[in-house]
This record gives C-alpha cells, sequence and structure tokens, in this order.
C-alpha cells in the first residue's frame, strides 16, 4: 500500500498543508495505518482522513474546517472575504461535504464513504452548498 499510494498521498497533502509539513503527515497515516486492524477498502480516502487527523491533532484543531480553511487558496480582496464568509456560514453538514469536494478534491464516492452518506446526499449537500454560498455573495 506504501508504494502504491504514497506519491499521491504526499501531492494531495503537499497542495493542502505545503512542503514543510506533508511528509510527516504521509509517515505518520502510513505508521497509524500500519497499527491498525481495519480492512482498508478505500485506501486513498481513509489515508487522506487519518493524515487529516494527524494534522488536527498537531494543531489542536477540533474540526476539518480549521485544517483546510487556513489553506484556501482564495481571490484576493472583497471578493476572498466575501467567499471565505459565504463558507463560513454554511451550516456544517452541507460546509464539510463543500470543503471536501472542492478543496479536499475527493470524489462524491469518497466523500460518501467518509461522511457515511448516500453519493446522492453528498450531490445534493454540495449543490445547495453552492447554491447558498451564491446566495450569500450576491447580498
Amino acid at each position: 500500500m506504501y508504494r502504491q499510494h504514497r506519491g499521491w498521498l504526499l501531492r494531495f497533502l503537499t497542495r493542502r498543508f505545503g512542503d514543510r509539513v506533508s511528509e510527516d503527515l504521509v509517515q505518520e497515516a502510513f505508521a497509524r495505518t500500519l497499527g491498525s486492524s481495519t480492512q482498508v477498502r478505500h485506501p486513498r480516502a481513509f489515508l487522506v482522513r487519518v493524515a487529516i487527523n494527524a494534522a488536527l491533532e498537531a494543531r489542536g484543531a477540533a474540526t476539518i474546517d480549521a485544517v483546510l480553511l487556513p489553506e484556501l487558496t482564495l481571490p484576493v480582496g472583497d471578493e476572498a472575504v466575501l467567499l471565505k464568509q459565504a463558507i463560513l456560514a454554511l451550516p456544517k453538514p452541507l460546509r464539510e461535504v463543500f470543503l471536501l469536494s472542492r478543496f479536499g478534491q475527493l470524489s462524491n464516492v469518497e466523500i460518501a464513504h467518509r461522511c457515511n452518506l448516500s453519493v446522492k446526499r453528498v450531490e445534493a449537500r454540495i449543490t445547495e452548498a453552492r447554491q447558498m454560498c451564491t446566495a450569500l455573495m450576491r447580498d
């Protein structure tokens, strides 16, 4: 599993957290995976979740938002402020699915598995989140 997914996971985490911590998170994810007796059906989703949990613990953060939101590459100026405010104003279930989809670059299937939802429910939440963000940014 290490040889097959290490490069992908490193690239994924580097985009989220930068070069400084991504290698450590990759090592931590695989170390924790070795100690797990869980049968892994979706290794990429599993490794990302383990790595994000490690990042949450390292930052003392309580939610995925605390890890992903500061890392967003947003436009500069008023539009950036409006977009971040719109994302923060989303209800937590919508915000989590939206962030995983747009900024976590997970597929709807991976999000459904991770959040224990149906793929249709994930699609509905993403649609609703986009509509709410659009409306909030217009106001």
